[in-house]
């Protein structure tokens, strides 16, 4: 007769057989339920949402329930690559909307034209958008008559506009790529700032010189700019200061740090009271994060948001909309890999628990 415990044995090993097999299976399908989010996930990564235009530097904002992008207009002028930028010679802009996420893309057509603007002459680059008491803002950098970068205002009753812009440029305003912050105390701030093509090297002495001087390798990279916003919104309440981007040990970042320094395409979003304060490393392509408990900074490097993009150049924004983050990039897969003929593209951000951001691969072959 065996011993009662070896029956127990059989059945307690019975059971492990049957629920370890059934553990597997269920990591089995959870593995793959992931997999399938995953390649879900790759597969709106790879979709442009405007197939019509090119699309480029996304500002998205949520005004009145719906999302809102405010991209540049890329098209073929048939003027040469340079460092410069020069043949990103963009001329309009476009609005275009979306009731939800995946939702059907409107375009509201032109909603602004270079030959409205008495004083642009050409190259309308990244623009943003604001809402204040009912009105619309767009702001929007161009070369005047001088080939000199400024920094324009233009308003509409709607977000879809079309936008009346205002005949002068924004007092004290130079270089690229604004990005207003309206803050949880209700004052906003523009972010702008970019260097080669962007002009910012050329300021660094408070006036405009036609030589580019970049500080040496080892000394602090060139500093984005910010200014609190004048009431009417219409240009700046003070002098546009530095923003300090440290790293950990609380030292800033050098010009040859190419991996982290700023280069363009400024943003700022809050979450959880933490200001966020992301951009592009420009010949290094990446976006990236700092973070900071004010506006103006300082703000401390903390990682990666977008690796690399098919196309040269990397530009973005961060937007919460109905409780999730969503990152807006552009890549250049629909023209085949042409640099200066992008597409604007959106996906979801994971965001940890302690607030970090992680990073997004969203390399694409072009088609």
């Amino acid at each position: 007769m065996k011993n009662p415990f070896y029956y127990s044995f059989l059945i307690l090993t019975a059971s492990c057989v049957i629920s370890c097999g059934e553990k597997k299976d269920n990591d089995s399908e959870e593995t793959t339920v992931q997999q399938d989010s995953l390649n879900a996930q790759e597969q709106e990564n790879s979709q442009p949402l405007v197939t019509d235009n090119y699309t480029a530097d996304p500002s998205a904002h949520v005004f009145n329930g719906k999302i809102y992008i405010y991209p540049s207009h890329d098209w073929d002028s048939g003027i040469p690559e340079d460092d410069m930028g020069s043949h990103f010679n963009m001329k309009d802009y476009h609005v275009y909307s979306m009731d939800s996420v995946g939702g059907e893309v409107q375009d509201h057509g032109v909603v602004l034209d270079v030959e409205d603007v008495e004083w642009a002459k050409r190259q309308m680059w990244a623009p943003d958008a604001a809402e204040k008491d009912g009105t619309y803002y767009l702001y929007f950098p161009a070369k005047n008559e001088d080939d000199i970068f400024k920094i324009g205002v233009a308003t509409a009753d709607n977000p879809a506009g079309p936008f009346t812009p205002q005949p002068e440029p924004i007092e004290n305003s130079f270089s690229i790529d604004p990005a207003v912050f309206a803050d949880s105390d209700g004052e906003y701030y523009m972010y702008f700032g970019g260097i080669w093509g962007g002009q910012l090297q050329r300021w660094q002495s408070g006036n405009y010189v036609e030589e580019d001087k970049y500080p040496a390798d080892s000394a602090a990279a060139l500093q984005p700019k910010v200014a609190k916003m004048s009431d009417d919104m219409m240009g700046f309440a003070e002098a546009p200061r530095d923003i300090k981007i440290l790293d950990k040990e609380g030292n800033e970042l050098t010009t040859g740090d190419n991996e982290r320094r700023f280069f363009e395409a400024a943003w700022v979003h809050k979450m959880n009271g933490k200001y966020y304060f992301s951009y592009s490393t420009g010949d290094t392509h990446k976006i990236v994060y700092a973070t900071g408990d004010s506006p103006y900074g300082p703000f401390t490097y903390q990682g990666v948001v977008l690796e690399p993009v098919l196309g040269w150049t990397n530009h973005h924004s961060i937007v919460e909309y109905n409780g999730k983050w969503y990152l807006f990039y552009h890549d250049s897969s629909l023209s085949g890999g042409k640099t200066y003929l992008r597409s604007v593209k959106m996906t979801e951000l994971q965001i940890n628990e302690d607030g970090s951001i992680e990073t997004v691969n969203a390399m694409v072959e072009a088609e």
